[in-house]
């Protein structure tokens, strides 16, 4: 993959389109995207991040496996527990600019742009 893409680089025939729609798709859910804020400064197993986004943990390991499966959080085990994290910042950040974008489009006050020094 190119991670180090720039933004001016990118074309809308570039092969990456399809890739960033699944992972739109993949980030187009209330939970996932709680968990992903959650695992925002953290890895949690998922005991934890089931009570962090009210979820059973039966439904958050459901997400997490598609999570993983979009290589979006990898696994650390200790003894019988495994613990969750994100695999880089991109998620979290597509993540915060979605909700950036929400404020923006009910015109609610803009929390982001006192943290911009606007």
């Amino acid at each position: 993959m190119h991670e180090d893409t720039q933004q001016g680089d990118l074309h809308p025939d570039d092969a990456f389109v399809e890739l960033a729609v699944e992972v739109f798709s993949m980030l187009a859910d209330a939970t996932r995207v709680r968990m992903i804020l959650a695992l925002r400064d953290e890895e949690l197993s998922v005991n934890h991040l089931a009570d962090i986004v009210d979820k059973s943990p039966t439904a958050v390991s459901q997400h997490l496996a598609k999570l993983r499966m979009a290589r979006m959080v990898s696994t650390r085990q200790a003894g019988n527990r495994v613990f969750y994290r994100l695999v880089n910042d991109h998620a979290s950040k597509l993540v915060q600019d979605a909700i950036f974008q929400a404020e923006h489009s009910v015109g609610a006050s803009y929390r982001h742009h006192h943290h911009e020094g606007h």
